[in-house]
């Protein structure tokens, strides 16, 4: 299957603005406000007029020939409570305070937006490919979702399951509208058909009773992008590829009209409660006003400086949300959101998070808030963001076509076994410690003093050495210049020296591993001029060993023949109690650790020198209690509990941490900023 090109087009940048006017015997005056930060502009007053329609079309249904099957799966953990890509699509139930959202990682995520710091409620799983839209029926009591892998699913939206799916459609399904008042809802796609359903009937279908009598309003002829339908049910309205909306009576599925005006796809349409207006919007950056009895395009806004994708309204029909791809936000806009009685705009993108915004500062816009230039920032910053996950944007298969290597869309590089279809470990954080050129056409690796002692890993990590019981912290620069130097007289070192609990192994200088004996070895200036080179077996030559005495730097001689290895590097950091206590003040203690440091140990010390009081023990073997200020008595336990991470959990930016997470991984990949590392301990049990 092939997509349209602007379905390709919809990676690209987005912003959003807001239009808003008073609406007075169909007499029009608009206002456009551009979000985040917003803005306020000016615009005409159009024309009105009245609506008349008329016109016919015949429904038909096309099926194609079978083909042949393939067998996908996922690999990804058990529970996915975070958007793992764009969110397409948000539906709200104000009675239930019910926030629901869908979009390319195919799940529907149900959230709470009371909860601010954990809203995840639950999923809905049962579509293979992206969720392009949703709407909530029947006083959200039923979620109906439209995506691309060609279907229609009805939901029960307060048990969480699906209740039917309809397979009519034959491509992607794009968009759905829904008219309250008469229970009907309209769904198209990239099939160029529309599907009218009626929704009491969807709902009381099963998955064994899924035979529905459907009409149709075909006529399009090109791919489907939106659909606009009002709250009686009378008018139907579609934007394609063709740059045109069509106009339907459902009651009759007559085509009425045919409005042209847009130069690109039509993505956004947004038809008034009475059915005798509409606001479109497209790739071709504009929006537009439409008035369906005067059948032309009664208004034009460009405020966008590219294409528009989203739209939202008022219930009066007065004030209009539109989004693009000019970026005004993080990432390209999808879906926009009002809430709340207009007080709120939730904000979904290609990026995974979920952004609640409020409308306006003071509650109202005047005229008055415009400067000269017509524009002023108003709102900076969302009042809630839901944190999505990052994505996986890159992957290579390994030559043994077994294991696959991602990247993600936080350049977190993670090996997977797609023969047991599970991740085999996250790729820890290890700091730059060489450079790579590639000048000759072959892999040449400098190793400089500034960096070259910087990675230090554990050897069961590095998967170095027999380590089975004492996990040793090995340094990778240092074990490589010892591997280089390792045939150079001077570095000989005394087996005996090296412990063999380490994992040493006798037949290595530097008691893990060698290098080729081939290998060319260069020591050269930071201008690049060479001092001298050989190749590493060759350093026990009389005049090789003699050249060495001259060029090998200090600091290369502390580690080769000192063996002086650098010491840890220290991360700072502020452990915290987590919100959970609702402790009003507490002491910020500013600690520092080795950056290889472990999260298990950090939950050892908290429970240790912080929780031991409240924490106890199961056995009774440790019953001490704290005094009267509530401080944890001084001699800590002797022994720690079997189940101690399973009692205490360690975040950082609201994200749950792995107890075999180290502290630079940490800052690196989760707090992703300057200043010192905060870690808030939490107790589950």
């Amino acid at each position: 299957m092939t997509l349209d090109p602007p379905e390709r087009n919809e990676l690209s940048l987005m912003g959003l603005v807001q239009c808003t006017g008073a609406q007075s015997d169909l007499a029009w005056s608009f206002f456009v406000k551009s979000c985040f930060p917003w803005t306020l502009r000016r615009h005409g007053s159009p024309p009105t007029g009245a609506a008349v329609f008329a016109a016919s079309i015949a429904s038909k249904n096309a099926s194609g020939p079978g083909k042949k099957v393939q067998v996908s799966f996922v690999i990804r953990d058990e529970v996915e409570p975070r958007h793992r890509s764009g969110v397409n699509s948000l539906q709200f139930d104000p009675a239930m305070l019910r926030l629901y959202s869908a979009g390319r990682d195919s799940i529907i995520r149900i959230w709470n937006p009371r909860l601010t710091r954990d809203p995840y409620v639950g999923s809905m799983e049962h579509h293979t490919d992206w969720v392009n839209d949703l709407l909530l029926c029947c006083n959200g009591r039923h979620l109906v979702s439209a995506s691309s892998d060609t279907t229609v699913k009805v939901w029960n939206a307060h048990r969480g399951f699906c209740m039917s799916t309809l397979r009519t459609h034959k491509d992607y399904v794009k968009a759905l509208a829904y008219a309250k008042d008469r229970e009907q809802l309209a769904s198209a796609g990239l099939d160029r058909c529309i599907f009218l359903w009626d929704v009491n009937t969807l709902t009381a279908l099963t998955a064994t009773n899924n035979t529905i009598t459907t009409s149709s309003l075909n006529g399009s002829k090109d791919s489907i992008y939106s659909l606009g339908m009002n709250t009686n049910g009378t008018v139907v309205i579609s934007g394609s590829a063709e740059k045109v909306l069509r106009v339907w009576d459902p009651r009759t599925c007559q085509k009425l009209i045919k409005l042209r005006g847009h130069t690109d796809v039509v993505k956004a349409i947004v038809v008034s409660r009475d059915g005798t207006h509409c606001v479109s919007a497209g790739s071709d950056a504009s929006i537009r006003l439409w008035h369906l009895g005067m059948q032309r395009c009664i208004g034009t806004i460009w405020c966008h400086s590219e294409g528009v994708w989203s739209l939202q309204t008022d219930d009066n029909f007065s004030t209009v949300y539109s989004a693009g791809r000019d970026k005004r936000e993080e990432a390209p806009i999808l879906k926009l959101l009002l809430v709340d009685n207009g007080s709120s705009l939730w904000v979904s993108t290609t990026e995974s998070n979920l952004k609640r915004w409020p409308t306006s500062i003071n509650g109202n816009l005047t005229e008055m808030d415009m400067d000269a230039s017509g524009e002023i920032p108003l709102i900076k910053e969302p009042d809630m963001n839901i944190k999505g996950a990052p994505s996986i944007r890159q992957y290579s298969a390994l030559n043994d076509k077994r294991y696959v290597y991602t990247r993600d869309s936080e350049n977190n590089v993670a090996l997977w076994d797609v023969l047991k279809a599970r991740k085999v470990k996250e790729m820890l954080f290890v700091p730059n410690w060489f450079t790579v050129d590639l000048k000759t056409g072959m892999l040449q690796i400098t190793l400089d003093e500034a960096d070259c002692f910087s990675a230090w890993v554990s050897a069961r990590d590095a998967g170095l050495g027999n380590t089975e019981n004492v996990d040793v912290k090995l340094n990778f620069g240092g074990l490589l210049l010892q591997a280089l130097l390792e045939h150079w007289p001077r570095s000989k070192v005394i087996q005996e020296q090296m412990h063999e609990a380490s994992g040493f192994d006798s037949r290595y200088a530097n008691g893990y591993f060698s290098v080729p004996g081939h290998t060319p070895l260069i020591f050269c200036e930071p201008s690049g001029r060479t001092l001298f080179r050989l190749a590493c077996r060759d350093a026990a030559g009389e005049n090789e060993n003699a050249l060495l005495h001259d060029v090998v730097p200090p600091w290369v001689l502390d580690i080769v023949v000192n063996k002086a290895m650098p010491k840890y590097n220290k991360i700072p950091f502020y452990l915290l109690p987590h919100a959970s206590f609702n402790l009003k003040s507490y002491k910020r203690d500013r600690l520092s650790a080795s950056d290889m440091l472990q999260v298990r140990k950090v939950i050892e010390h908290v429970y240790e020198k912080i929780l031991f009081t409240s924490m106890g023990d199961t056995n009774g073997t440790h019953s001490a209690v704290g005094n009267s200020q509530g401080h944890p008595p001084s001699v800590p336990p002797h022994a720690l509990p079997a189940d101690l991470e399973e009692r205490i959990e360690l975040y950082c930016q609201d994200q749950l941490l792995d107890p075999s997470m180290d502290l630079r991984t940490i800052k690196h990949f989760i707090w992703k900023q300057g200043g010192d590392l905060v870690l808030y301990y939490k107790a589950v049990k």
